[in-house]
């Protein structure tokens, strides 16, 4: 599957945990059960992982973690707030850099209409 594919697949599944259990709730709580939802789907995934960074060729102290890597491809980062700011697509937008991926979602369950509170954030590498 590419990066777009990935994408429908993950924003199906997150529509569906969002339908079932609503806004309101703590990102971990979606985060476990979109988690849950793409493995019934069969669809691969690896959760916060640890991220080192690396600073002009200098590992620092510290990493980041990775909320949700799709398919090996797709970075979902999983929100629980009043609303999306600019500040959290820059921080995807990092991450991906990072991670030398290509396309991100940054998806906020605490929507009334989950469909709207969805960004795709894109690296052009």
């Amino acid at each position: 599957m590419d990066e777009n594919q990935v994408s429908n697949k993950v924003i199906g599944a997150a529509i569906e945990v969002h339908r079932t259990l609503g806004p309101g709730l703590l990102e971990s709580i979606y985060e476990n059960a979109l988690a849950y939802e793409l493995e019934l789907r069969h669809i691969g995934l690896r959760r916060q992982m640890d991220i080192p960074v690396v600073y002009k060729g200098r590992r620092l102290e510290g990493h980041f973690r990775v909320d949700v890597l799709v398919a090996d491809s797709v970075i979902v980062e999983v929100k629980a707030i009043d609303c999306l700011l600019e500040v959290h697509k820059a921080q995807l937008l990092t991450y991906l850099r990072l991670v030398d991926k290509r396309l991100g979602l940054l998806i906020n369950f605490n929507a009334p209409v989950l469909s709207r509170s969805i960004r795709r954030v894109v690296n052009n590498l």
